[in-house]
């Protein structure tokens, strides 16, 4: 393989920030068993940005073992809402009841990568972001995930802060590349101070 770097995600908005920042890679899904990680560290009752940190490593690591010598980038993002940890909606209903449980509130999105080399870490970063939705209507939550189903359906929290979603918040702190499930100034830092990328 001729490429230094490889993305363990079918993340299109991943891909395409990578991409936009002319950063050359390839992206190959590492299918791992995420909800038995994600339940045992629950079961443990790690803090979310660790079960964010430990999704995004076993990725790293399950791709590593298989191209040695080659970056890979692990990626998750986990949202936390008091005590609860959000997961992606399964149905249009579900993702009602998340987003009229978020409402009126704050939550946080913990994005976290790990990069492998020949099956070892070799980076690792976990960004927040602190995220509040407006006290929207109920009439207005069902016409968005309406409207925004096929889109929302793959995103904890359901909505994508880069479309329509951005309406619903009424304050952001945090990187928006957080927010988008891949810290990529961060990311963009370490693969220039080895050397990956010119600068």
């Amino acid at each position: 393989m001729n490429v230094r770097i490889i993305l363990a995600s079918r993340s299109e908005i991943r891909q395409r920030l990578l991409t936009n920042a002319n950063v050359p890679h390839v992206a190959r899904p590492a299918n791992v068993d995420e909800v038995s990680i994600r339940d045992a560290l629950l079961a443990e009752q790690a803090p979310a940005r660790d079960i964010a940190d430990a999704l995004a490593e076993a990725k790293a690591r399950k791709l590593s073992a298989k191209f040695p010598s080659v970056l890979v980038i692990g990626c998750d993002q986990v949202l936390a809402h008091h005590t609860r940890l959000l997961s992606k909606p399964a149905t249009p209903d579900e993702a009602l009841e998340q987003l009229m449980a978020l409402r009126g509130d704050t939550h946080h999105l913990y994005s976290a990568v790990v990069i492998y080399e020949d099956g070892a870490p070799q980076w690792r970063h976990v960004s927040r972001a602190r995220m509040t939705i407006r006290d929207v209507s109920d009439s207005y939550l069902s016409d968005y995930v309406r409207r925004n189903w096929d889109s929302i359906r793959h995103t904890v929290g359901c909505y994508k802060l880069e479309e329509e979603g951005a309406r619903l918040f009424s304050r952001v702190d945090g990187d928006y590349f957080t927010v988008l499930g891949l810290p990529l100034l961060d990311v963009l830092s370490f693969l220039s101070s080895r050397g990956e990328l010119e600068t």
